[in-house]
């Protein structure tokens, strides 16, 4: 009833390669599922983040991950500081990289030409009856 040693060693070759395969694949599948479900989404937020502190400018509204809530007074571009002011006549430098978010950009005021085009539309009903484009 035993077997023999020559039968068991000639066996375990043959069905220990599939085996290995099929042993990996789960570890490989769950590598797979964490790339596309957290590293690339990871990666794709701290671009954002960096192409955001890197187009802060003065005027901008901001709030840090401190909780600060203020606007930017200067951009000092070498020291990576920013000169923010939160009440009137109080201004703190704060590092950069603390900033979380950019609550509003200053919107430029519209220049005499654009001013006509937006209070009535480019293609509004007034523009048309009265024969400008």
């Amino acid at each position: 009833m035993l077997i023999s040693p020559a039968y068991a060693q000639a066996a375990a070759p043959a069905a220990g390669g599939g085996d290995m395969f099929m042993s990996l694949l789960p570890l490989l599948l769950i590598f797979v599922v964490f790339y596309f479900l957290l590293i690339r989404p990871q990666q794709a937020k701290m671009k954002a983040h960096r192409e955001m502190i890197d187009n802060l400018k003065r005027g901008d509204q901001i709030a840090t991950s401190g909780g600060i809530v203020g606007k930017i007074v200067k951009v000092e571009p070498n020291d990576g500081m920013l000169t923010v002011e939160i009440a009137p006549n109080v201004q703190v430098r704060v590092i950069r990289s603390t900033v979380a978010d950019v609550l509003n950009k200053p919107v430029p005021a519209p220049s005499n030409e654009n001013r006509a085009a937006t209070a009535f539309g480019a293609g509004s009903f007034l523009n048309k009856l009265l024969g400008k484009k």
